[in-house]
C-alpha cells in the first residue's frame, strides 16, 4: 500500500471513529431522557381531573392539552362547538363577530403572523375572545403586542377556558375580562427546549424563555407574581386561577366578571 492511500485510510477511519462517537453519545442522551421521563410516561399526573370542582388551596388539576373537557355551559347559555379541548382547531381560528374576533384553538407556530395580518385588514375591532388550550408560548407573546399595539380588549366567556400559553395573549388587552366559570390556568412551559441539547442549553433556553415573559407581563401591567404558581406547577397540570387571583394579579381589569 503507498503512503498516500494509508493516510487517506487512517483519515477515514478516523471520520468513522467521529461520526461513531456522536451517534453514540446521541443515542446515549437520548436514552438517558427516556429513561427519566418513564416515570412521567407511566405516570404523568397524581392531580384530580377537572371533574373535581376548583377550591382555595385545590387549584391544581391533571391537564393534557389534547383531552380535556371543556366546562359545562351555564343553563339557558349557547351551545358551543367544542365540548372538549382536543375537538378544539389544532392552530387559532379567528372568527370576525361584530366588533370582537374570535380566537379558537391550540396557538401553533406562526400563528403570530397570521394574526398580524388579520388585524391588518380588520376595521372597527374592539376585543379580543379567546377559547384555547395554549400552544406556543413565543407566538402567544408576539399576538399578545399585536393585541396591545392595536389597543384592544380581551376576554374570556363565561365557562369558557383559557390554560397554559393563553393567559399570556388575555394579559395584553387594554381592558381584560373573564366570565363567571371561565377557567383561566397556568403552569411550567418547555420554550422549545431540544432534549438532544446538552442539559446546560437546556437550562439557558428555559431561563431565557422564562425572563422573556416576565418582562412581558410587567409591559402588559400585569403582576409578575403569576409566574409562581406557573412554576410551580408541572407541565402535565395546570394551574386553575380564582377570580381573586385573576384581580390580584391585574390578569383581569375590574371584577372577575367585567
Amino acid at each position: 500500500m503507498s503512503a498516500r492511500a494509508k493516510s487517506g485510510w487512517d483519515v477515514r477511519r478516523v471520520l468513522f471513529a467521529v461520526l461513531g462517537l456522536q451517534l453514540g453519545m446521541a443515542a446515549l442522551l437520548a436514552g438517558s431522557d427516556v429513561l427519566g421521563a418513564l416515570p412521567q410516561l407511566l405516570r404523568p399526573s397524581s392531580a384530580p381531573g377537572f371533574d373535581s370542582p376548583v377550591a382555595p388551596g385545590d387549584q391544581t388539576r391533571r391537564y393534557a392539552p389534547r383531552d380535556t373537557p371543556l366546562p359545562e355551559r351555564a343553563p339557558g347559555a349557547p351551545e358551543r362547538p367544542y365540548r372538549n379541548t382536543g375537538d378544539m382547531p389544532s392552530r387559532l381560528e379567528f372568527v370576525r363577530e361584530g366588533a370582537a374576533l374570535r380566537l379558537t384553538g391550540t396557538i401553533a407556530p406562526g400563528d403570530d403572523a397570521r394574526l398580524a395580518e388579520r388585524l391588518e385588514t380588520e376595521a372597527g375591532l374592539e376585543r379580543v375572545v379567546l377559547s384555547s388550550p395554549g400552544g406556543s408560548v413565543r407566538d402567544a407573546l408576539e399576538i399578545g403586542r399585536a393585541i396591545r399595539a392595536a389597543e384592544l380588549a380581551t376576554e374570556v366567556e363565561a365557562d369558557d377556558v383559557c390554560f397554559s400559553a393563553c393567559p399570556y395573549v388575555l394579559a395584553a388587552g387594554v381592558t381584560r375580562s373573564a366570565g363567571e366559570g371561565a377557567q383561566v390556568g397556568v403552569h411550567q412551559h418547555y420554550f422549545g427546549k431540544n432534549t438532544v441539547l446538552p442539559a446546560f442549553l437546556a437550562v439557558e433556553d428555559i431561563q431565557r424563555g422564562q425572563g422573556d415573559v416576565m418582562e412581558y407581563l410587567d409591559g402588559m401591567g400585569v403582576d409578575i407574581r403569576l409566574m409562581r404558581p406557573a412554576l410551580a406547577t408541572g407541565p402535565d397540570d395546570i394551574y386553575v386561577l380564582l377570580p381573586e387571583e385573576l384581580r390580584d394579579y391585574r390578569l383581569v381589569t375590574g371584577g372577575a366578571e367585567d
